[in-house]
């Protein structure tokens, strides 16, 4: 079986527990991969080595059977990146970019280019330097969907995007998955991975950690949750949910963490008169934080 990634035994030694180690992974055709980590995991040495960026100190990497090393330029024309740093194009027009870029690639088509930058409600006619934080991102969106390819390796794709461009180019990453291509998605973003991915990799210091199907993401889904009562809260009903941890109180004012389903925990609420409820997505360094915390508790 050939598959769209696989790596064995990757490695890119940094020095001082800095880099990649060992990375062994299998991504099959038509899959939307998001790889998951906190900064420094290691999530963008992966990608950098994926694409023969870098030299690895050992292992090997193959995207679609071809050696990224033995074979770089047959593996880079399968493949659509958009790199987590923007390159700068100075005084470029965005239709000057893209024709620059669709010179080098074959089979890229004007109407294709058109689509995505009216999708994106990007104005190809003015110069990269005057582009927004946001209208750069649309651009290097454009760039590496605009040929087609077979694989897409996306580094933290849609920062500094608004939210309803986040969901034009959520579709546009379903489209391609429909029509054959293969996503890698690097995000630090967990709401993110949910709306478009089949399975997520996880990476923490390095090494992976954990690769899971979409529906085992509960035990790393958790809120922020604040309830506000205008009497005494129910501490008796909310301490007995079982997934309601770190509870705090003050006054009248409820704080703490809920990990998964909110069923139970909306049952506790109404115990009490709750005025305000606000919940709020930590990042995902706090949830990763959290959630190595319980590992390492388990495992000792």
């Amino acid at each position: 079986m050939t598959f769209a990634i696989a790596t064995d035994g990757l490695t890119k030694d940094y020095g001082g527990g800095r880099g990649l180690f060992d990375l062994t992974l299998r991504i099959g055709e038509g899959e939307i991969v998001g790889y998951l980590g906190p900064n420094g995991a290691g999530k963008t040495t992966t990608i950098r080595l994926l694409l023969s960026l870098v030299r690895p100190t050992r292992g090997r990497s193959a995207v679609f059977g071809l050696d990224v090393q033995e074979r770089s330029i047959e593996a880079k024309r399968v493949v659509g990146y958009l790199p987590g740093e923007l390159p700068q194009f100075g005084g470029l027009r965005g239709s000057e970019v893209v024709s620059s870029l669709a010179a080098l690639r074959a089979g890229v088509q004007r109407a294709r280019v058109r689509e995505l930058a009216e999708r994106l409600d990007l104005d190809l006619g003015r110069r990269y330097r005057e582009y927004s934080r946001g209208n750069k991102q649309k651009l290097a969106i454009v760039l590496a969907f605009m040929h087609r390819p077979r694989l897409l390796v996306l580094d933290e794709p849609t920062g500094g995007l608004d939210p309803l461009n986040q969901q034009e180019f959520y579709r546009i990453v379903r489209e391609a998955r429909d029509a054959g291509a293969t996503i890698f998605l690097s995000s630090h973003v967990l709401s993110e991975v949910e709306a478009v991915c089949d399975r997520v990799a996880i990476i923490r210091e390095g090494r992976l950690v954990k690769v899971a199907e979409l529906a085992e993401l509960n035990e790393l889904r958790v809120q922020k949750i604040e309830v506000e009562f205008a009497g005494p809260p129910p501490l008796d009903a909310l301490g007995a949910v079982a997934n309601l941890e770190d509870l705090e109180v003050r006054g009248a004012v409820v704080r703490g963490l809920l990990r998964g389903d909110a069923e139970a925990f909306l049952r506790a609420v109404t115990k009490g008169r709750p005025l305000r409820l606000t919940s709020e997505e930590p990042s995902l360094e706090e949830i990763f934080l959290a959630y190595y915390q319980d590992r390492l508790a388990v495992d000792a």
